[in-house]
């Protein structure tokens, strides 16, 4: 069951509140309309229930409230707007990241591709997909982990009828498996059609609380739709006849010279208008739009026209105003409009607890979220191509000039260029690694980015960190076998010193991938990641050469052997090798740069996320205090 109690939105300066002190239940097993016009807070009520947007009340999922629950995807399936991922990845790549993300079998995108019509279809690219497609997908994302309840915002938008009616179908079919599930629409008679029950809001506020039948009969009423310059004249004339002939008819005025007559017809509207010379531009059947009959203020729509109803004895619901006719009628159906007070007294002094705005939870599987989201476009593929074509070219370049070291050669690193390809690509694979989550958020829609969890963090850099490495074996490989064929086999050889020269360059491709990273996360775009990996060889190398070459600077040559003076328990001789190979790359200037550089930039990574925690913090509170 899902029970919203005292929903408020936090209102802005001037704006009154989206939603205010809205209480309703969806039960099981049955489907739920929520039944408005466009802005009367419809969204604003499920983002308040997902704990989206700071405000006051309370929403349970089954007796627990939404940051209470372990796992959301396998008890709330949301679709608010439509399915986010990158437009280049596949239908079946996106729901199998995402199964990832849920902590569900990748199995199970397959069975919700064949479950909403999408089985033809799982390689076909989202950006490519119509927009019937992309609600099936968006619904096969709200069902990955099984939900028990379901909470769609107008998922039949834009849908033809027959796929409309295809969605209907699914939802009572879940909910005829005991699943509760919760919709919004602006369509009246979708809603009595396609719902068992339907709760109508209007201004934010509960105006009815019906079944589908009661809402049909009092709210879904025929009448004739007049358009008229002389609409107030008209109104009168209609009235007068009809207390005249003791008829029960009522005449609502609306805006643009519009009138809705309740209880007449279109001949005797056209004959009355006939008789009083009243020039008439339109006369239609229509069926009412509740949206016109709900009475604000206290007052009918027919008494602030200043028509006349008599009650027919015959239905009891006909006495009074339509809408006391239709709340009489939720009232004596058992589901009219309920009264907050008994809730109020169950929770306690103070019945709307304050709405903090949670920021979405992690992927329960990181590492394998993140593996999909760098293989599931052609996006890495094609860059670590393009850096080996660059590499491999520049590297027979190098080599048939004979002046470049054949360490530089190998690593495709002439001396025009700040940094080598490798490093590049490198640093734009790990821009992309947080730079395509702000752009594409990849988790459930409205949650907004990609939270800096400490298992997503280490996730992507043990993924970067391998890319990285890949890339830079790849070059070196791909380079000496294209100059073996060019040139020979007696031109490349094993340099002396090959594991220093193999810690450097892995250091220095790895340490470019983390910089795009934590620059991405820190600026949300990619092109500061980038911009942050060439800053390194163009702005921090030169002060950390000035730095180095300073006058009286002294070297650090015996530095592992006074490092083992002071340890205990003393490491082996053999150990010196490999800390003075880790001095050497720290102590070079483009790896003291480096190094110098991803410090700042974990810092300010860490001073951001806690400075969003805390203003997070702050407007929560800010917003509970508002709305209080």
């Amino acid at each position: 069951m899902l029970q919203a109690i005292g929903l408020t939105s936090t209102p802005r300066r001037g704006i009154p509140a989206a939603v205010d002190d809205l209480t309703f239940e969806a039960r099981p097993g049955r489907v739920t309309a929520l039944l408005g016009a466009p802005g009367s807070g419809k969204t604003a009520a499920l983002r308040l229930m997902l704990e989206l947007d700071p405000g006051r009340g309370v929403t349970y999922f089954r007796g627990r409230p939404m940051h209470r629950i372990p796992n959301p995807a396998s008890e709330v399936g949301v679709l608010l707007g439509d399915v986010p991922g990158h437009p280049a990845r596949t239908a079946r790549g996106q729901l199998r990241m995402l199964c990832a993300a849920a902590g569900v079998p990748a199995a199970r995108a397959d069975e919700l591709l064949e479950l909403v019509g999408l089985a033809g279809l799982g390689d076909q690219r989202i950006g490519t997909l119509s927009l019937g497609m992309d609600r099936r997908l968006a619904l096969a994302s709200a069902l990955l982990g099984d939900p028990h309840t379901l909470v769609l915002d107008d998922p039949a938008e834009g849908l033809t009828p027959r796929e409309a009616c295809w969605l209907h179908r699914l939802l009572q079919a879940r909910a005829a498996r005991g699943g509760t599930v919760l919709y919004t629409t602006t369509d009246p008679k979708e809603a009595a059609r396609a719902a068992d029950h339907v709760v109508v809001v209007d201004g934010g506020r509960l105006v009815a609380d019906q079944d589908a039948g009661d809402f049909s009969r009092t709210r879904l009423r025929p009448r004739v739709a007049v358009r008229t310059p002389h609409a107030a004249r008209l109104a009168a004339v209609v009235s007068r006849e009809a207390r005249a002939s003791r008829r029960s008819v009522e005449v609502v005025t609306e805006a643009g010279g519009r009138l809705a007559v309740y209880g007449s017809t279109c001949a005797e509207i056209g004959d009355t208008a006939f008789r009083h010379g009243l020039p008439v531009h339109q006369l239609a059947d229509e069926i009412g739009d509740p949206g016109s009959i709900v009475a604000r203020g206290g007052t009918s729509p027919a008494e602030s026209a200043g028509s006349t109803e008599r009650a027919d004895p015959a239905d009891p619901a006909n006495s009074g105003g339509p809408a006391n006719r239709a709340d009489r009628a939720g009232s004596d159906s058992g589901a009219g409009p309920r009264d907050p007070r008994p809730v109020a007294k169950a929770l306690g002094p103070d019945p709307a607890p304050p709405i903090r705005r949670r920021p979405a939870r992690g992927p329960l599987h990181p590492l394998r979220y993140e593996l999909r989201r760098l293989l599931g476009v052609r996006t890495t593929t094609l860059i670590m191509t393009a850096v080996l074509v660059v590499s491999v070219g520049l590297s027979v370049l190098l080599a048939r000039t004979g002046h470049a070291p054949l360490p530089k050669v190998l690593a495709a690193w002439p001396s025009l260029l700040p940094l080598p390809p490798a490093a590049v690509g490198a640093g734009l694979l790990g821009a992309l690694s947080f730079g395509d989550e702000f752009r594409y958020p990849a988790l459930a829609a409205g949650r907004g980015t990609v939270p800096r969890r400490l298992g997503l963090l280490l996730a992507k850099l043990v993924v970067s960190a391998g890319v990285a490495v890949v890339l830079a074996l790849a070059v070196v490989l791909v380079s000496a076998e294209t100059l073996r064929l060019v040139y020979g086999h007696s031109w490349v050889h094993v340099p002396p010193n090959p594991v220093s020269l193999g810690a450097s360059w892995v250091a220095l491709t790895v340490g470019c991938a983390w910089a795009g990273l934590f620059a991405a996360g820190v600026f949300r775009v990619t092109t500061a990641g980038v911009a942050a990996v060439l800053a390194v060889p163009v702005l921090v190398v030169p002060l950390v050469q000035k730095v180095l070459m300073a006058p009286g600077s002294r070297p650090v040559a015996g530095l592992p052997a006074r490092f083992r003076e002071l340890m205990w328990p003393r490491w082996p001789h053999e150990t010196d090798r490999w800390v003075a190979v880790v001095v050497g790359v720290v102590a070079h200037p483009v790896g003291a740069a480096l190094a110098l550089s991803l410090s700042v930039l974990v810092f300010a990574y860490l001073f951001t996320s806690l400075h969003g925690r805390a203003r997070w913090r702050s407007q929560s509170a800010a917003g509970s205090g508002q709305a209080s």
